[in-house]
């Protein structure tokens, strides 16, 4: 199969690419730092197109492929972990659903506007006893004579704090699945609560959110009762693709760091780079960046080409991740006691790595899912 890029996804990768060393990178220490929401750069993504890469033109979106968008999280993350945990979020989770399901007004009042920029969506799925196990979510959404009346507690809601609007994982009266529902930030009612404080990501602001006694009208049901289950699947193999994505960027970024270290670091005489000790480990990282990337690759075409990639999707999420933790931990051993140290970028790419264990699933979740895809 030939992975090599064409022009239109060499584009993306070389215009996110620009815009990460020229415009994120310079102010991604201080947004961490700062644990600010990054707006300004949150626009700016916005208006490169990034909100809407997924899209269709006919929507307003610039209907580009998951490669593409693909390359774009990667570079992205390689720039600031929490500018890209805020911007996939924006770009898939956030606002997928009111692409598919909107009507009228979500489409030009909500959809539109987070494509670019001016509104901020958030998806609430987990629970303080429902994360893994989403079929455990007590969240309950009441059938009334008009519509519905939300009642429950969400937590780990990414970009809580500023969303505009909410797209709610609820159960319904004596149905077993759970439904989708469109929540705007302002009804009466809904309550966002204390932020989380994180190691990493500092800047993706995280909060739980309580719905009490929300009026919705049915026009607020994404889908149909009962299908939300079923319409989360639908880009289950997307955000485990995504998550793959952040993490190679990331790891991208500690690599790159310390390999420039290695080669002006002088110790004993010369570049630590000249080291075997010291190659060994950027071999090693070397080949687990592009095995990750490769596999990136294949299971986004197999997405493009609406093939199988279930088992793909989780297979490059999990294995993404897990060398992404073990790439910025061992860059931050080629720095010693600099890569200890707030003043290099490392240490913080070392707690930023660790949220891609989580996001699409956690390393142990995924691998009894694959088993399961193995017939085990």
């Amino acid at each position: 199969m030939d992975f090599r890029l064409n022009e239109i996804q060499k584009d993306v990768q070389q215009t996110f690419r620009e815009f990460a060393e020229k415009r994120i990178k310079p102010q991604a220490a201080t947004i961490d730092e700062q644990k600010k929401f990054p707006l300004e750069l949150f626009k700016e993504t916005a208006e490169l197109g990034f909100f809407g890469m997924r899209y269709p033109e006919s929507v307003g979106g610039s209907g580009l492929d998951i490669v593409s968008y693909s390359l774009a999280v990667i570079e992205i993350a390689k720039g600031s972990m929490s500018l890209a945990a805020t911007c996939t979020m924006q770009s898939l989770m956030g606002t997928y659903f009111l692409y598919r399901f909107g009507n009228e007004e979500i489409y030009e009042n909500y959809f539109a506007e987070a494509l670019k920029g001016n509104k901020i969506g958030a998806i609430c799925m987990t629970e303080p006893n429902a994360g893994s196990d989403l079929m455990n979510i007590k969240t309950l959404a009441t059938v009334t004579k008009d519509g519905f009346i939300l009642n429950g507690q969400k937590t780990w809601v990414t970009s809580a704090p500023v969303a505009d609007f909410f797209t709610v994982l609820s159960r319904t009266d004596n149905h077993e699945q759970l439904s989708i529902f469109f929540v705007p930030s302002d009804l009466k009612g809904v309550l966002v609560g204390k932020s989380i404080e994180k190691m990493g990501v500092r800047a993706s602001l995280t909060s739980e959110v309580s719905f009490n006694d929300v009026v919705l009208p049915k026009k607020y049901l994404l889908g149909n009762i009962g299908e939300g289950t079923k319409c989360l699947k639908e880009i289950l193999a997307e955000i485990r693709i995504m998550t793959a994505a952040l993490a190679i960027g990331v790891a991208e970024a500690a690599y790159n760091d310390a390999l420039e270290y290695a080669k002006t670091r002088v110790q004993f005489g010369k570049s630590i780079g000249k080291f075997q000790a010291v190659q060994l480990k950027f071999a090693d990282m070397a080949v687990q960046l592009e095995m990750a990337k490769n596999y990136l690759l294949y299971a986004a075409y197999l997405s493009d080409n609406n093939l199988p990639r279930q088992k793909e999707s989780m297979i490059a999420k999990l294995y993404s991740s897990e060398i992404s933790v073990n790439i910025c931990d061992e860059a931050s051993r080629v720095l010693a006691s600099y890569g200890y140290a707030v003043e290099y970028n490392l240490e913080r790419y070392l707690r930023d790595s660790r949220f891609t264990l989580i996001g699409g699933g956690t390393s142990e979740i995924l691998k009894i899912n694959i088993a399961k895809e193995l017939g085990l």
